[in-house]
Order: structure tokens, then sequence, then C-alpha cells
């Protein structure tokens, strides 16, 4: 354990560099910016209304994350968290349970309500910014549910097929469905279940899959918790890519 504390001592010297894009933690005045993304990357079944987002802000403040472009300040991505039990995945059968399902005293687990991009830029930015927030507070696992957009197509040219076989079809090692691919080069490569009737989603037959990541790092809870989170927040910047 000391050599470990001396390794990140000496990591957190290094400075952090200014980027392009910025992340910080959601407000109300975010909520405009929030409804014309929503409106842009989901249909009107399934995007968010205002008073939803609100909800979700208000609920969970320091789990409610936005990437912004330095510049312009325009909302690139946006990513809401809850807090969920570690068995959570095997009680639920839809996007709606994850959400409403109470919030456990304690725990290591979180669940991704939903992650919206404009640009890839913003999601690197948001997970590089929740990261030391995640290693401080011990958060170990985040799940997401995926839909599978190309489930669709694919179920239509094997009509004998199964959902089962396109999820963990694999091409060159990678996920067959863009989606999943996508969610896999960001850490999300756990698939943990398949979800009949998960989410309004056409292309994907309205079925979702659960995955789960494991935050980078987090089998050091003892050290993290014992660290201040600028500490943490230096330390984390130069491994970044680990995410």
């Amino acid at each position: 354990m000391d050599q470990t504390f001396r390794f990140l001592s000496q990591i957190a010297i290094r400075p952090l560099a200014d980027e392009r894009v910025h992340a910080r933690f959601l407000t109300d005045r975010d909520l405009p910016a929030l409804l014309e993304l929503e409106q842009e990357k989901w249909t009107d079944v399934q995007a968010a209304s205002r008073a939803q987002l609100q909800a979700r802000i208000d609920a969970h403040p320091d789990l409610a994350v936005g990437a912004f472009c330095s510049r312009s300040g325009r909302l690139l991505a946006s990513l809401f968290m809850r807090p969920v039990a570690d068995d959570f995945h095997r009680c639920v059968t839809s996007w709606e349970d994850c959400t409403l399902l109470p919030s456990p005293a304690t725990g290591t687990t979180l669940f991704g309500i939903s992650l919206t991009s404009r640009d890839q830029a913003g999601v690197t930015a948001l997970l590089k910014f929740f990261w030391p927030y995640a290693l401080k507070r011990g958060w170990r696992y985040i799940y997401l549910g995926s839909p599978v957009p190309g489930l669709r197509d694919w179920m239509a040219a094997h009509p004998e097929g199964h959902v089962e076989d396109y999820v963990h079809a694999r091409r060159r090692g990678l996920p067959l469905d863009p989606q999943l691919r996508y969610y896999a080069s960001r850490g999300f490569d756990r698939i943990v279940s398949i979800k009949r009737d998960y989410f309004p989603h056409e292309r994907s037959l309205d079925y979702g899959v659960l995955l789960r990541g494991t935050v980078p790092l987090s089998i050091l809870r003892p050290v993290w918790s014992a660290l201040a989170l600028p500490t943490i927040q230096r330390i984390a910047h130069p491994l970044a890519a680990l995410l």
C-alpha cells in the first residue's frame, strides 16, 4: 500500500491541461440546452421532458453531468446516473423499472439513466470528469441499457435466428451490433442481460441490453477514500487513457 501511495503521489504533481471541451455537473440553468439536445437525439416518445430532466438533477445533482464546448458553451453531451443495488438487474424488465427502483443506502453500483451526445469528444470529457468523483465516492460498476439498432435488419435476414444470437455475435472480436460495439470501446463490454420491451426503439424491436462497465482502478478503494478529491483529479488526468 505504501508503494501505491508513492506511485500515485508522483503522478499527482503533473499539471492538468486545458481542453476544447469541458465538463461539469448540471444545474437548473442547463434545462433549455438539455431539452434541445433531447429533442435532437431522441424521438418524441423517447425524449425526456423538462420535468423529468429537472427531477433527475434534483434527485442526484452529483450524478448529472454535462460536457460543453469551451468556446461556444454549447452542450455536447449529457449523462444522468442513479445509485442502484448491486443485483438490481435481476428484478427489472424495462428502462422505466431501472429508473424507479429505490436507491440503496450504501452500494458500489450506478445505473446510467441516459447518455445523450452530439459529439464524441463530449462523451470522452464526461468520462474524464466523472472518473475522479467515482473513485472518491467508491463507485465500482456502472450499468447502461443499450439499444441494438441492427437487430431489426438482422432478424429480417435471419428469420430463424434468435435475439441472443445477434446480441452475442462478434466480428473481428467486437460486437456485431454498432451500438454495442461503441459501448464496448468505452469499457461497457460485459453483457449482463437482454430485456424484451426494454425501451421504445423501432430498429431494436424494443429490445435493450444491460451492459456493465467497471470503473478503472476502483479496486484501490481504500487509497482513493484516503486522498483528497483535487489529488485524485491530478492523478486521474494523465491516466485518462484507461477510460
